[in-house]
């Protein structure tokens, strides 16, 4: 990694997570392809049958820090 990639790095992680979460996305759609539009509808699909679920009650969300906490236990290392 460069010098500028690290500062780059050093600044966006003093972002805001919601900020830090954006700037990712926004960086990954800069080096992939965007998706065929029968996938865009898939995931549009999903994600209506998902929101429909956790309306209904039908399953249980889990917040985030809990995930982590997981995810962490699982696989280790060292957490922020």
């Amino acid at each position: 990694m460069n010098a500028s990639v690290s500062k780059l790095f050093k600044e966006a992680s003093d972002l805001a997570e919601a900020d830090r979460a954006a700037l990712a996305g926004l960086l990954l759609e800069s080096i992939e392809p965007f998706p065929a539009p029968e996938i865009d509808a898939a995931w549009a699909q999903e994600i209506e049958r998902r929101l429909h679920q956790i309306e209904a009650g039908e399953v249980k969300t889990v917040p985030w820090d809990e995930v982590k906490q997981r995810l962490w236990a699982r696989f280790g290392g060292a957490q922020d």
